[in-house]
């Protein structure tokens, strides 16, 4: 909760309600000067109570002798210009100077943090600690003298203003090569705990080398719902640890750190930040010079590209993949930059063009040894078939994807598989097969936290339901796909949705919306690690 500078009045009123009435009603005047000296800030009045508190014999007015004297400790000085503040950092500094130490040096260190949140694992990294027990209880010390707040079990917020001042302690105390050991170890562990998620969630999407992680806590993920979950937590701080790793040079984490998230912003469909961080990427990769680093980000641009319908942009960020893919030696990159580049050229309109692509991508991965790559270029070629009437083949492609992701283990994959296969099944007159496919691939994407894929599997499985004769199934479906679609800002399509909910039981679809489009029409999930 932000809270506005209080009022005089309540400003002492919290003095007293935090250090006892019998205090500050025996010296009023003193409890008012250390109201103005705290600038009126809960925050600042809630951090000098608390170390009064624990000098229960002290004076109010030595108090205030206290923090003036502090204003005018060696070195001292204010955050900004305004003088206002001049009286805050005073308070802090009395506050830190009373701390032992090992809990300055971790407040310091903490201040390394780029949010506004952290994990106990995040804290170890900054404090250089393996002793997760050691870590608590010096955060537990500095919750204790109101410098450190415990927002949930196991994860920390530092105001903003303290976060300015541990930042100020930490350049006036400690050498810039261990304030930059503070980063790389803060930026390193974000990259391998990103990276123990996306094994978890995608294990056959792109893997990099990343760091050295063996003096690191890095959480085990039991399943993709935990990864997603620490994802979205997180969130906002790989978006600054991104931003971080660019300002300070540390341009080999600012690479990676987009690949290894590359799947969680994509399956939440955060378009311009999925896109935003590729480009930081590929700028840092290209700063260093590294081939594989530029081709990595490059193939995601090409797949944010096409997804935003930019074709000649997604072309161009395609073939300069391919190139550095090549050069690193990178069949992976490889095969899914051809795939890319079929992907367009079939939006297009380009068929033929994009069979060739996709001929060459499943030559590669088979080459190789890729299979999920295998799977996803027989996906491709079996979307095309379906597209020019040959549903056998369709069919036969199809399936034969969906089984080396089951053979694999890749869950997403399959149910991606799954949703692809589905249109050929129901027109081959395989409507029980598809309605099949299509619920088990919606209790995946539902599991993976993946709304807009579970979004397409609805609305899909209303078509199905609809062909068989349910019209009941069918519209709950398609209002659910509708309520997805609305919750992306997508209304037409929410609309869309709606109005053939509201279809009679008995009427007919009408000619040619029977048929479940292609994932490749609306699939965020296209290029890269789809």
């Amino acid at each position: 909760m932000a809270l506005d500078v209080l009022s005089p009045a309540d400003a002492v009123a919290l003095l007293e309600e935090a250090i006892g009435t019998g205090r500050v009603t025996a010296e009023p005047q003193a409890a008012v000067r250390i109201a103005d000296l705290c600038g009126h800030r809960p925050l600042v009045l809630r951090v000098v109570a608390a170390r009064a508190v624990d000098r229960p014999g002290l004076a109010l007015a030595d108090l205030v002798a206290e923090l003036e004297a502090e204003q005018h400790r060696p070195g001292f000085r204010a955050f900004c210009e305004d003088a206002a503040l001049s009286g805050v950092r005073a308070a802090f500094s009395w506050s830190y100077h009373a701390l032992c130490p090992e809990s300055q040096r971790a407040f310091r260190l903490l201040g390394v943090h780029p949010g506004r949140e952290f994990s106990t694992e995040a804290a170890m990294a900054m404090l250089d600690s393996i002793d997760r027990n050691a870590t608590r209880r010096l955060l537990d010390a500095l919750c204790a003298a109101h410098l450190l707040q415990e927002v949930s079990p196991g994860r920390y917020r530092l105001h903003d203003l303290l976060r300015a001042y541990a930042q100020d302690r930490l350049r006036e105390e400690t050498m810039p090569r261990h304030r930059m050991s503070a980063v790389r170890r803060l930026l390193s562990w974000y990259l391998l705990t990103a990276d123990a998620g996306r094994r978890v969630v995608l294990p056959y999407s792109h893997e990099v080398a990343t760091v050295p992680g063996e003096r690191f806590a890095i959480p085990a993920f039991a399943d993709a719902e935990a990864a997603m979950a620490w994802f979205e937590v997180e969130h906002s701080n790989t978006l600054l640890a991104m931003d971080q790793a660019m300002d300070t040079g540390q341009y080999d984490i600012a690479w990676k750190l987009p690949v290894v998230t590359d799947g969680f912003f994509e399956l939440h469909a955060y378009w311009e930040e999925w896109e935003e961080i590729h480009r930081t990427g590929a700028e840092a990769a290209c700063v260093l010079g590294d081939r594989l680093g530029e081709a990595s980000n490059l193939l995601a641009l090409g797949d944010a590209h096409m997804q935003g319908g930019r074709w000649e942009s997604a072309i161009a960020n395609y073939e300069s993949a391919l190139s550095y893919a090549r050069e690193a030696d990178d069949a992976w990159l490889t095969g899914f930059s051809l795939r890319g580049l079929g992907l367009v050229h079939e939006q297009m309109g380009d068929r033929e063009e994009a069979r060739q692509y996709f001929e060459a991508a499943l030559e590669v991965f088979r080459r190789e040894g890729v299979p999920r790559g295998e799977g996803m270029a027989l996906l491709s070629l079996g979307e095309l078939a379906a597209h020019l009437g040959r549903l056998d083949e369709a069919v036969s492609l199809g399936a034969r994807a969906v089984e080396i992701f089951t053979t694999i283990d890749d869950e997403w994959s399959q149910a991606w598989g799954m949703l692809a296969l589905a249109g050929a099944l129901l027109e081959v007159g395989r409507g029980a097969e598809a309605r099949k496919s299509l619920t088990r691939a919606a209790e995946t994407f539902g599991r993976f936290k993946d709304q807009r894929s579970l979004a397409m599997t609805l609305a899909a499985l209303g078509d199905v339901h609809h062909r068989l004769g349910d019209t009941s199934a069918a519209r709950h479906s398609r209002l659910s796909a509708a309520e997805l679609y609305v919750s992306f800002g997508e209304h037409t399509e929410g609309e869309r949705l709606e109005e053939k909910a509201r279809e009679s039981a008995d009427r007919d679809l009408p000619k040619g919306e029977g048929r479940i489009p292609p994932p490749g029409t609306f699939s965020p999930v296209q290029g890269g690690d789809g």
